[in-house]
């Protein structure tokens, strides 16, 4: 049995197919925060903030501590901001891999949840002052 068709058209169907399939695919890139154990309250929001925006995307994050010279002594330090990064995205994000120690760093990869795709409600003030004044009408 022969099935004869046009050669041109079949490439140019199985072509399509290939594009429709890449649009539907999402690429999950590894994106890494470095981080030291003297950092800083502003520093520490700041790259919480990115490592929230990186996993809201869809992308894996990984969590590096570096130890110079006589930080290694203070190894406990480098843990316990690793804890409190790890804390602080535990609604975002879930621990994939604690590598711990290797050599001078500290590694640590986060998966985002898959359900975090949405953005967490934030309360400001008006928020707040709104949610308060419902609240009031609710208890008369």
């Amino acid at each position: 049995m022969c099935r004869i068709l046009d050669f041109g058209k079949y490439l140019y169907t199985l072509e399509k197919e290939e594009k429709n399939a890449k649009k539907k695919q999402h690429i999950v890139h590894l994106k890494e925060i470095k981080l030291t154990s003297k950092i800083e309250d502003h520093d520490y929001q700041t790259k919480l903030r990115s490592a929230i925006k990186f996993l809201e995307r869809g992308d894996m994050v990984k969590l590096t501590m570096y130890f110079r010279g006589r930080e290694m002594n203070h190894i406990d330090l480098g843990v316990r901001i690793i804890n409190r990064v790890v804390e602080d995205l535990s609604d975002v994000a879930t621990v994939e891999q604690n590598k711990g120690l290797e050599g001078r760093t500290l590694v640590v990869h986060l998966q985002p949840k898959p359900n975090s795709k949405k953005k967490p409600k934030v309360i400001t003030e008006q928020n707040a002052e709104t949610q308060n004044e419902q609240s009031d009408e609710k208890k008369i």
